[in-house]
């Protein structure tokens, strides 16, 4: 079967137009919009040019300085108004009492993450969290009915501490971490 040479062969002549397309007729003038803009153009251009014209020459007007009258200074404080509140005079009789108070430690805590029937899953959360930079451990827990394998992280001495490791494992889309007191 031969090749057809589609290249050489001419356009169709009586192309057929398509429904989408306006028929467009060629302008018989200028449009009004263009000759509106001609117009105030032509207004305008010269207006702007006599109007600078016309300033040029005219100076401006002397700028008249006010001289400001400075009361003078005295030395003399005004009296003190009488004081409508008690409030004053009983803050200057007032005594703070001190007392003492023991801060105590509530123990180390630790952060439990995530707890798995199957130690491949606590692994995975293990490895998950090495990422961030922490470092987790796995624990073998046996219930009544199975095997719980549990992944934490501690022990903190300060909850505060156990916190911000906390808030730096959900930046790393670690959700779901629990503060608990060390057992």
């Amino acid at each position: 079967m031969a090749h057809q040479d589609y290249v050489s062969r001419s356009r169709a002549k009586n192309k057929k137009q398509s429904p989408y397309k306006k028929n467009e007729q060629p302008a018989q003038g200028k449009p009004t919009k263009v000759k509106l803009i001609a117009a105030f153009l032509i207004i305008a251009i010269p207006s702007f040019g006599y109007m600078l014209w016309s300033i040029k020459d005219k100076q401006p007007e002397p700028i008249v300085e006010t001289k400001i009258v400075k009361p003078k200074k005295t030395t003399e404080l005004p009296e003190l108004p009488e004081e409508k509140w008690t409030y004053v005079d009983d803050l200057k009789s007032k005594e703070v009492e001190v007392g003492e108070y023991k801060v105590t430690q509530k123990g180390p805590y630790k952060m439990q993450c995530g707890s798995f029937r199957t130690r491949k899953q606590a692994e995975s959360l293990k490895a998950k969290i090495a990422f961030t930079g922490l470092e987790a451990q796995v624990s073998k827990a046996t219930g009544t009915s199975s095997v719980w394998y549990k992944v934490y992280l501690g022990p903190y001495p300060k909850k505060r501490e156990a916190e911000k490791d906390k808030h730096k494992l959900k930046n790393n889309s670690v959700h779901g971490c629990k503060i608990w007191g060390w057992d």
